[in-house]
């Protein structure tokens, strides 16, 4: 079952990934690279402690956050929103496939897709 839900999020990633290209926005093919990778600022939370920063760990890398931004985005033809929701949804799926999940609050190692 683990090897399906890996294989259900790397199709997420795709798609996302593709679309993200079929907006033909005007940015730099770098500046979506480093951009995939804003979700992270997610874990300064962590600094805290470990409850402060599943929450704003899991915000930032929830996919009801990622669909809100496209639907608003689609909503107000706003072309950045929509890239915020799929470099979120990207980023998301992304981390799924490699094992990171969504975070409890006793442990950063202590996902919703198992322990790291």
């Amino acid at each position: 079952m683990k090897n399906i839900l890996k294989l259900e999020e790397l199709g997420i990633f795709a798609l996302s990934i593709f679309l993200l290209f079929k907006l033909d926005m005007p940015i730099s093919w770098w500046i979506y690279i480093i951009l995939f990778f804003t979700p992270d600022i997610g874990m300064i939370g962590y600094v805290v402690n470990p409850k402060v920063g599943s929450v704003t760990y899991n915000i930032l890398h929830h996919k009801a956050l990622a669909s809100l931004l496209i639907i608003i985005g689609l909503l107000i033809q706003e072309d950045y929103l929509l890239v915020a929701g799929l470099l979120i949804f990207a980023h998301s799926s992304f981390d799924r496939v490699l094992g990171y999940g969504l975070k409890y609050p006793d442990s950063f190692k202590h996902t919703s897709v198992g322990y790291i």
